[in-house]
Protein backbone atom coordinates (compact mmCIF):
# COMPACT_ATOMS: atom_id res chain seq x y z
CA UNK A 1 0.00 0.00 0.00
CA UNK A 2 1.25 3.40 -0.90
CA UNK A 3 0.86 6.91 0.43
CA UNK A 4 0.20 9.89 -1.82
CA UNK A 5 0.76 13.51 -0.78
CA UNK A 6 -1.81 16.15 -1.73
CA UNK A 7 -0.81 19.77 -1.01
CA UNK A 8 -3.87 22.03 -0.98
CA UNK A 9 -2.38 24.77 1.18
CA UNK A 10 -3.89 28.16 0.37
CA UNK A 11 -7.13 26.68 -0.98
CA UNK A 12 -10.42 27.45 0.74
CA UNK A 13 -13.48 25.29 1.37
CA UNK A 14 -14.66 23.25 -0.47
CA UNK A 15 -11.58 22.79 -2.70
CA UNK A 16 -9.41 20.76 -0.26
CA UNK A 17 -12.09 18.08 0.09
CA UNK A 18 -12.91 18.13 -3.62
CA UNK A 19 -9.27 17.62 -4.58
CA UNK A 20 -8.93 14.83 -1.99
CA UNK A 21 -12.06 13.17 -3.37
CA UNK A 22 -10.59 13.30 -6.89
CA UNK A 23 -7.34 11.73 -5.66
CA UNK A 24 -9.08 9.00 -3.67
CA UNK A 25 -11.17 7.98 -6.69
CA UNK A 26 -8.00 6.92 -8.49
CA UNK A 27 -6.41 5.13 -5.53
CA UNK A 28 -6.50 1.44 -4.66
CA UNK A 29 -8.35 0.27 -1.55
CA UNK A 30 -6.11 0.57 1.49
CA UNK A 31 -3.84 3.22 -0.05
CA UNK A 32 -3.28 6.34 2.03
CA UNK A 33 -3.66 9.97 1.11
CA UNK A 34 -1.85 12.60 3.18
CA UNK A 35 -3.45 16.02 2.74
CA UNK A 36 -1.79 19.30 3.76
CA UNK A 37 -4.18 22.24 4.12
CA UNK A 38 -4.23 25.70 5.67
CA UNK A 39 -7.99 26.24 5.72
CA UNK A 40 -9.17 25.85 9.33
CA UNK A 41 -12.56 24.62 8.06
CA UNK A 42 -10.81 21.57 6.59
CA UNK A 43 -10.79 19.89 10.01
CA UNK A 44 -14.59 19.61 10.16
CA UNK A 45 -14.83 19.11 6.40
CA UNK A 46 -12.54 16.06 6.31
CA UNK A 47 -14.20 14.49 9.34
CA UNK A 48 -17.60 14.84 7.70
CA UNK A 49 -16.29 13.71 4.31
CA UNK A 50 -14.80 10.52 5.73
CA UNK A 51 -17.93 9.79 7.75
CA UNK A 52 -20.07 10.21 4.60
CA UNK A 53 -17.89 8.28 2.17
CA UNK A 54 -16.57 5.44 4.32
CA UNK A 55 -12.90 6.37 3.96
CA UNK A 56 -10.92 6.16 7.22
CA UNK A 57 -9.51 9.34 8.73
CA UNK A 58 -6.44 7.83 10.37
CA UNK A 59 -4.78 11.01 11.66
CA UNK A 60 -5.44 14.70 11.91
CA UNK A 61 -3.02 17.27 13.28
CA UNK A 62 -1.77 20.83 13.00
CA UNK A 63 1.71 22.30 13.04
CA UNK A 64 2.57 25.95 12.38
CA UNK A 65 -0.80 26.62 10.76
CA UNK A 66 -0.68 23.63 8.42
CA UNK A 67 -3.25 20.90 8.98
CA UNK A 68 -2.32 17.35 8.07
CA UNK A 69 -4.84 14.58 7.40
CA UNK A 70 -4.11 10.94 6.67
CA UNK A 71 -6.98 9.16 4.94
CA UNK A 72 -7.09 5.47 4.06
CA UNK A 73 -9.05 4.70 0.89
CA UNK A 74 -12.05 2.54 1.76
CA UNK A 75 -11.88 -1.17 1.09
CA UNK A 76 -14.79 -1.32 -1.35
CA UNK A 77 -16.30 1.23 -3.66
CA UNK A 78 -19.99 1.93 -3.12
CA UNK A 79 -21.14 1.07 -6.59
CA UNK A 80 -19.64 3.15 -9.35
CA UNK A 81 -20.36 6.51 -7.81
CA UNK A 82 -17.60 7.13 -5.24
CA UNK A 83 -19.68 9.35 -2.95
CA UNK A 84 -19.61 12.97 -3.96
CA UNK A 85 -18.25 15.69 -1.74
CA UNK A 86 -20.75 17.93 0.01
CA UNK A 87 -20.66 21.53 1.18
CA UNK A 88 -21.25 22.21 4.89
CA UNK A 89 -24.94 22.89 4.14
CA UNK A 90 -25.28 19.40 2.64
CA UNK A 91 -25.46 20.47 -1.00
CA UNK A 92 -23.46 18.42 -3.47
CA UNK A 93 -20.50 20.31 -4.89
CA UNK A 94 -18.23 19.66 -7.82
CA UNK A 95 -14.67 20.69 -8.42
CA UNK A 96 -14.66 23.23 -11.27
CA UNK A 97 -11.81 21.29 -12.90
CA UNK A 98 -13.87 18.04 -13.13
Amino acid sequence: MSETLLDVKGMACPLPVLRANRSLRSMAPGDRLRVLATDRAAVADFRAYCRETGHDLLACGEEAGVFSFVIRCRAEARGSDQAEARAPDGAAVRDPKD
